[in-house]
C-alpha cells in the first residue's frame, strides 16, 4: 500500500488541480484521525479496503489512526509471518494486543477440575506464548479456564484455577507479561467456569500478582451481568484489556443497545491508557461497512 504525502500549506484549489475528484477523497479517507483510545481493529476487518495481505492490513489501520491491533490467532502463524508482522507495528506505531495463550476446553473441565495433566498442557501453553510475546512485542495474552466441572463443588473449582493460575504467574512475571482472563457470557458459551466480572475479580485478588488481571469484554458483559459502568468501577484495580463489541449482534459501537459514548467516556476519564481490542464484526459488508465502521469509531470517540 502506497501512502501518499502533500504539503501542507496547499490549499484545497490547487488540490484539486494536482489530483482527480476521487484522489482528493481517498487522500482524505486516508488521513490519520487521532483518536483519543487505543482502539485495536483485527485481521479482515478492513480486508476489502486494504486487501488479504496481512503487512496491507496493518498498513492500512495504522493509516486510519488506529494505534493497536490484536490478533487472537498469532500464536498459530508461522514465525516468519509473527517477525514481519511485528516490524511492521513496531514500524507504524502500532502497539500489540492480546492474543489466545493457551488451548481452551470450551466443553470439558480442565483448570476447574484441578487435573495435574491438564495444569500441565496450560502451564506448558503459558511457557510457549512468552517466546510468542517476545517476539511480537505483546505484553498480554488471553486465558479463559474453560468448562465448570459439575462434579466438583464451586469453592473448590476456585481453588484449582487460582492454583493453575499463580503457577502460570511465576511463569509470566520474570518477563513482565500479564495474562488476562476473559470472563464469557452463558448465552454464547454456555457453561463455562468464568463468566462475570466481581468472579474474574476475586479470583485476581487471590492469585495476587501482577501477571494475573482481566480482560473486561464489554460485549459479553453486557449480556451476562449488565451495570457496565458499575461493575467497570468496581473491577477497575484488576482490569488490565478490554474488548468492544455491541449488543445484539456484536458489531461496532452505535449499532446496538450499549451507550459507547457514556462507557468510552467514563474509561477515558479514568485515564485508561490500554488497548481496547475491537472483537467485533461489521454490521455492514463490503468497503462500504468498513468505512461505516471507522466513522462509527470517530463518532463516538470524538464525544470524549
Amino acid at each position: 500500500m502506497k501512502r501518499r504525502s502533500f504539503t501542507k500549506s496547499m490549499g484545497l484549489g490547487a488540490l484539486a488541480v494536482a489530483i482527480s475528484p476521487s484522489q482528493i477523497t481517498n487522500y482524505y479517507f486516508n488521513t490519520a484521525h487521532k483518536f483519543n483510545l487505543n482502539y485495536a481493529p483485527h485481521l479482515g476487518m478492513f480486508k476489502n479496503l486494504a486487501g488479504e495481505d496481512p503487512i496491507d492490513q496493518l498498513n492500512f489501520i495504522a493509516d486510519q489512526g488506529f494505534t493497536a491491533f490484536e490478533d487472537n490467532n498469532m500464536k498459530g502463524r508461522d514465525i516468519s509471518v509473527q517477525e514481519k508482522m511485528a516490524e511492521v507495528m513496531e514500524n507504524r506505531g502500532l502497539v500489540m494486543g492480546v492474543f489466545v495463550a493457551h488451548k481452551i476446553y470450551w466443553r470439558e473441565a480442565n483448570l476447574a477440575s484441578g487435573d495435574q495433566v491438564k495444569r500441565e498442557e496450560f502451564l506448558k501453553d503459558i511457557e510457549a506464548s512468552i517466546e510468542v510475546a517476545k517476539r511480537v512485542n505483546a505484553n498480554w495474552m488471553t486465558v479463559v479456564p474453560g468448562h465448570v466441572d459439575l462434579r466438583q463443588n464451586m469453592a473448590y473449582q476456585t481453588a484449582h484455577v487460582v492454583e493453575s493460575l499463580k503457577m502460570a504467574s511465576d511463569l509470566l512475571e520474570p518477563h513482565d507479561l500479564v495474562m488476562v482472563l476473559e470472563p464469557l457470557n452463558f448465552r454464547d458459551h454456555p457453561g463455562l467456569f468464568l463468566s462475570e466480572s466481581p468472579q474474574a475479580f476475586e479470583i485476581c485478588k487471590a492469585v495476587d500478582s501482577p501477571s494475573c488481571k482481566i480482560l473486561f469484554d464489554i460485549y459479553h458483559q453486557q449480556i451476562q451481568e449488565g451495570n457496565l459502568i458499575p461493575n467497570i468501577e468496581k473491577s477497575w484495580d484488576e482490569i488490565a484489556y478490554f474488548q468492544i463489541g455491541d449488543n445484539p449482534g456484536r458489531k461496532e459501537p452505535t449499532t446496538g443497545e450499549i451507550n459507547y459514548r457514556n462507557v468510552f467516556k467514563y474509561i477515558h476519564e479514568k485515564g485508561y491508557q490500554g488497548i481496547l481490542g475491537m472483537e467485533h464484526g461489521n454490521s455492514i459488508e463490503g468497503s462500504t461497512g468498513e468505512k461505516s465502521l471507522i466513522e462509527a469509531y470517530k463518532s463516538v470517540d470524538n464525544f470524549l
